[in-house]
C-alpha cells in the first residue's frame, strides 16, 4: 500500500493569475521574499482537482491514520491521499475551504506561526497574504495544523535555510515555540521549511519526538519510507490533469 502527498501553497482565480510575476509575501515577522509562480494553482485547476478525487472515491487521510499506518501497523484505506496546504495564505480561506467542505475532504496545513498576522487583512491578489490565528480558527472542520516552525522559515539562498545552520537548541527551543501555540493541533508532525533540511536535523526531530516530518520530494510513500523524510508532490499551474491522475495514482 502506498499513499501519495499533495502540496499546495495558493490558490487564485484564473483572471487573476499571471505566471510571470513572483507575489510578495506579507507576514507578521520581518521577512521579505517573493513567492514563485510554480507554487500557484488556478482556482478552476484546484476544483477540477477536487472533484477528480471526489468522483473516484478518494480517500482525504488525516495525520493520525498516518501515524497509526507507520507505528501502529495500521492498514490505510484504498484511494487514500493527504492533501496539504503550507504557510497558510488567504486563498485557503477564501478558495480552498469551500471547496474542501463540499467534498467532506480533510487536509492539513503548516503553520510558522511567527508569520501569522495580528489582524485580518483584506484579499490582495498580487501579493501572498498570511491569515490570522482567529481566521485560521474558523476553518478547523476542514483543516488540522502542524508544525512549519516558529521563527526558522528563511533561507541564506536556495540551498541553505537557516534550519541547517542552526544550533540544536536553537531548533528545539523553535520547536517548543510552534509546538504550544494554541492552533497546533499535531504536535508531532513537522514540515521542513523549503524542503531543506540535513541529517542533524532529522536526528533532532527524531530526538525530540517529532514522529512524521514532511520533504518536498517528490514520489509516493510506502512502509518503507522513513516518518520523518514523507514524500510531498508539489502540485504547480502548469500540471494537466492527466499528470495530476498519475500523481495520486
Amino acid at each position: 500500500m502506498s499513499f501519495p502527498v499533495l502540496l499546495y501553497h495558493e490558490i487564485r482565480e484564473s483572471a487573476m493569475h499571471h505566471p510571470g510575476q513572483t507575489s510578495p509575501i506579507e507576514v507578521r515577522q520581518d521577512y521579505k521574499d517573493q513567492l514563485p509562480a510554480p507554487l500557484f494553482v488556478t482556482l478552476e485547476q484546484f476544483a477540477e482537482q477536487m472533484e477528480y478525487l471526489a468522483a473516484n472515491n478518494y480517500h482525504t487521510l488525516t495525520l493520525a491514520e498516518i501515524k497509526a499506518y507507520y507505528y501502529d501497523n495500521a492498514v490505510l484505506p484504498e484511494k487514500s491521499v493527504l492533501l496539504t496546504f503550507d504557510d497558510c495564505y488567504q486563498s485557503i480561506g477564501l478558495y480552498a475551504y469551500p471547496i474542501l467542505k463540499k467534498h467532506r475532504f480533510h487536509a492539513v496545513a503548516f503553520v510558522v506561526t511567527g508569520w501569522l498576522n495580528a489582524q485580518p487583512k483584506p484579499f490582495t491578489p498580487d501579493h501572498s497574504v498570511c491569515m490570522t490565528q482567529e481566521e485560521l480558527s474558523e476553518l478547523t472542520d476542514v483543516f488540522e495544523y502542524a508544525n512549519h516552525s516558529h521563527s526558522f522559515h528563511t533561507r541564506q539562498d536556495i540551498k541553505i535555510s537557516r534550519m541547517m545552520t542552526a544550533q540544536d537548541q536553537e531548533l528545539i527551543a523553535d520547536l517548543k515555540t510552534c509546538s504550544e501555540h494554541s492552533l497546533i493541533s499535531a504536535k508531532d508532525v513537522f514540515a521542513y521549511p523549503f524542503g531543506l533540511y540535513t541529517e542533524q536535523n532529522i536526528n533532532l526531530l527524531r530526538e525530540s519526538g517529532v514522529r512524521l516530518a514532511f520533504t518536498c520530494e517528490q514520489g509516493q510513500n510506502d512502509s518503507t519510507t522513513d516518518p520523518l523524510l514523507l514524500r510531498r508532490n508539489l502540485i504547480p499551474y502548469m500540471m494537466d490533469m492527466e499528470t495530476f491522475r498519475r500523481v495520486v495514482g
